[in-house]
């Protein structure tokens, strides 16, 4: 990134045929693993940003992974896919990568207005405790419009409420890895 002092390895449509290819690959739910392996340590963190389904590169993802953070909208088929994420994480833990654990769960397109988002919300609080981290995401139109200005948020509109809330969401990453940090948006 020219402004953020980070790597960026993007991904495009092409991607979609890596699913079928991975099928007849050896060792396939280990690709990632196997390709990060060799420069992770030239990082602090390393971020994969997993498709929401429950795939074969979702799995390399989670084999490659030490910790998940799941961004969890606060609706009722949300929570169902929850369960199911879980359930694949207690597969992949068991048979492929016995690291891998939950780190958080960020509550997204959170609106407070809304009683099922609340419904929602204490009920994934109740099953996760301090997992759920206290920075909520809210329902924003700058966060849906970056995209079609080609930018993310931060570079969209840095003082909305999407940008300011997901400043908030890396502090507190940062916070509970003991890397209290100063973070600002890049205007």
């Amino acid at each position: 990134s020219e402004s953020g002092g980070y790597d960026l390895v993007p991904s495009n449509r092409e991607l979609a045929g890596a699913e079928i290819e991975l099928i007849q690959i050896d060792r396939r739910e280990f690709r990632l693993k196997d390709a990060l392996d060799g420069i992770k340590e030239e990082y602090d963190f390393v971020v994969i940003d997993s498709p929401p389904a429950l795939n074969m590169l979702t799995v390399n993802g989670f084999t490659a992974a030490d910790s998940v953070i799941i961004p969890m909208q606060c609706e009722y088929y949300a929570l169902e896919g929850l369960s199911d994420l879980v359930g694949t994480l207690r597969k992949v833990k068991s048979n492929l990568n016995s690291k891998i654990e939950i780190e958080a769960l960020v509550r997204t397109m959170y609106d407070p207005r809304s009683m099922l988002t609340q419904q929602v919300s204490d009920e994934i609080k109740k099953h996760y405790g301090d997992k759920v981290f206290d920075t909520v995401i809210p329902r924003n139109v700058r966060i849906a419009e970056a995209p079609s200005f080609g930018k993310p948020v931060l570079l969209h509109d840095a003082l909305s409420k999407g940008a300011q809330s997901h400043l908030a969401f890396a502090r507190e990453l940062l916070a509970r890895h003991g890397m209290a940090a100063k973070i600002e948006a890049t205007p």
